[in-house]
């Protein structure tokens, strides 16, 4: 037997081809929408066409099918709605999709962002009879903020709702962006029959199947015939669209990569129809990874030594083992399983013995990753959102995550003293994952901390999380707080902390947040104190 040896400056050229190689296959994109447009639903379909799954699942496990892969909290079975970022990656033709499904919900818009800064491209979902709705509208700034291209995909198409060109124009007036649509709908809401395939000019009929948990099959029809067998909704279909595209639908490519066009699909997920169509967008379309910028702004290149960034931290999806998973996104260079990495915050050492990718709740063993995927890092206690990983020298750290301002404030307790213990542990771990935030006072000590949240439901997450996964119920002392700023001098604390509703909070990460009962109430201190150096808080970096 013969063996070949590769030196050391091949193994490095091979490192490089197979990271920009692999890199140009990358998917990663999050699936966004306001609460109960069926993202989850579209998540479960999407993996169903890549044949990842056998079966699609519905929310609740409505009409005999089972539960969606991507909800797998008891909370979001028990209620039907999202309430984590879920992460899950598979093969589709020869690309690699990262797929993250987000929560929808006002209350868990900071989850939400953190799992934009970790994507090359967005999905938006619109209910056909609702539109752009209010949390759909913040969606698309912070992703016009951060220039993330957006997929728009108009769902529930199978019932009644609103005319696709309402929609479209919709998104010119409120939002500033070009639709240009790819598929247009064959009959009006809940009346679904199928696509103009725009790129081919086919009729695409879809076929039900038993409750929608099998991909739906296509027939596709050259325009003669479909306009013999379809008759008016086809002759409809085609003159809307040609109305369209006389106000500037055509599609551009560049226009969708700019983020100021976004291409538009119309199906119905939880029928499966226009999925594939959906997935094939993606493949073709969706930006590959590209250099992420450092604190500095200095691009890292693709094929530097390796690096991620950490935008996410859960416990909890491996109930018998109690784990904490650190999700990152590979930003540059091959990850090999094993390899030493340096945390940048702390400066110390991480083995990266322990990796998975996550499909839901299912995992795998990841050996090598590549710029754009996600990966889990198992039993990452040391790690926090934000901070960023790298193997070699020099060293490099991104920018980090934002948190936003609260505007909700109870004072946590533990309604059984003798499980002290574990109420301190849960409380830490929720702040680590910034489920909700975590301050401390002079006023009160360490023993009854303040949380802080965006929204109120991030309270009811935090204590069922508490009693079913710490076995330390909690009590919530709602505070009066609604105003809130940062404190820029330290030595003025004690003005704050005299006045009759206001107090001074410490955050983990060294802010120190003076809240106040109301503007008002902000207003009476400064006037009397009107040297306090007082901030607005910023929501979004």
């Amino acid at each position: 037997m013969f063996s070949i040896r590769v030196s050391p400056a091949g193994r490095v050229a091979w490192r490089i081809v197979s990271t920009l190689h692999e890199a140009q296959r990358r998917r990663s994109f999050a699936v966004i929408s306001h609460p109960d447009a069926g993202k989850s639903t579209l998540t479960e379909a999407l993996a169903l066409h890549a044949r990842v799954i056998s079966e699609a699942g519905a929310v609740h496990g409505k009409g005999g099918r089972q539960g969606v892969v991507s909800d797998w909290m008891a909370m979001e079975q028990a209620r039907g709605i999202s309430i984590t970022s879920a992460a899950l990656q598979f093969e589709y033709r020869d690309c690699v999709i990262n797929l993250l499904d987000t929560p929808g919900h006002a209350d868990f818009s900071e989850d939400t962002y953190r799992v934009l800064s970790a994507v090359d491209s967005a999905v938006m979902l619109l209910d056909a009879a609702k539109g752009l709705e209010p949390q759909t509208l913040k969606l698309f700034d912070v992703c016009r903020h951060r220039g993330i291209p957006v997929l728009t995909f108009i769902n529930k198409w199978d019932r009644p709702g609103r005319e696709a060109l309402e929609l479209c124009d919709e998104l010119v007036e409120r939002i500033g962006l070009q639709p240009m649509p790819l598929t247009w709908p064959v009959g009006a809401p809940g009346h679904f029959q199928g696509v103009l395939d725009v790129p081919t000019g086919e009729f695409v009929r879809y076929s039900r199947t038993a409750g929608g948990a099998k991909a739906a099959p296509e027939e596709h029809l050259p325009p003669e015939q479909a306009e013999a067998e379809v008759g008016e909704d086809w002759t409809t279909a085609q003159e809307e669209y040609d109305l369209l595209l006389q106000s500037g639908g055509e599609f551009d490519e560049a226009k969708f990569h700019d983020a100021s066009a976004t291409p538009v699909l119309f199906g119905a997920a939880v029928l499966n129809f226009g999925v594939r169509h959906l997935l094939d967008l993606v493949v073709d379309l969706a930006p590959r990874p590209t250099p992420r910028e450092d604190v500095d702004g200095a691009p890292r290149p693709l094929d530097a030594e390796f690096s991620a960034f950490v935008f996410k931290v859960q416990t909890g999806m491996d109930r018998a083992h109690r784990d904490q998973v650190a999700f990152a996104r590979v930003c540059s260079g091959m990850f090999e399983r094993g390899m030493v990495v340096t945390n940048a915050t702390t400066k110390r050492p991480f083995a990266t013995k322990y990796v998975q990718q996550v499909f839901g709740q299912k995992r795998s063993t990841v050996d090598t990753a590549y710029p754009g995927d996600v990966i889990g890092l198992v039993n990452a206690t040391a790690l926090r959102v934000g901070d960023t990983l790298y193997a070699g020298k020099p060293a490099v750290r991104f920018p980090g995550l934002p948190q936003f301002a609260p505007a909700h404030f109870a004072v946590a307790t533990p309604a059984d003293l003798s499980k002290a213990k574990q109420f301190r542990k849960g409380i830490d771990q929720l702040g680590a994952e910034g489920v909700v935030q975590l301050l401390t006072s002079d006023l009160r000590g360490d023993g009854a901390p303040v949380l802080a949240a965006v929204g109120p439901m991030q309270f009811e997450v935090a204590t069922h999380r508490m009693e079913h996964e710490f076995n330390a119920p909690v009590k919530l002392d709602r505070l009066p707080y609604s105003a809130v700023r940062k404190l820029g001098d330290s030595s003025q604390r004690a003005l704050v902390d005299a006045g009759r509703r206001s107090e001074v909070l410490d955050r983990a990460d060294g802010t120190e947040l003076a809240v106040f009962e109301d503007e008002m109430s902000l207003r009476i201190l400064l006037r009397a104190h009107p040297e306090l150096e007082l901030e607005p808080l910023v929501a979004e970096g």
